[in-house]
């Protein structure tokens, strides 16, 4: 089960992320980033964040590469994009 709460700081919204984030709760969170894009800078706190699966790190990865800031992003999920992107798999 993944929980998203959100936060403001100084025109910036904080998605903070906790659980587990699969293929299910993409469609969510897309929608919540869409509505603020138009309107301030978004960061993801990935700090509580416990499991993902193949579809969130590609959806993380793809938020990463369209300017939304992953902050304490866990070393796996880190290394998953990265690979991801060297691997050449389509976001």
């Amino acid at each position: 089960m993944l929980k998203i709460r959100r936060t403001e700081d100084r025109g910036l919204a904080v998605f903070g992320l906790s659980g587990r984030f699969e293929r299910e709760q993409v469609s969510e969170l897309q929608k919540l980033l869409e509505a603020e894009a138009e309107l301030r800078k978004v960061t993801l706190d990935l700090d509580e964040l416990r499991l993902v699966d193949r579809e969130a790190v590609r959806f993380l990865a793809a938020c990463e590469a369209g300017g939304i800031k992953l902050e304490n992003c866990p070393s796996y999920v880190r290394e998953w994009i990265e690979t991801g992107r060297e691997t050449g798999y389509e976001l």
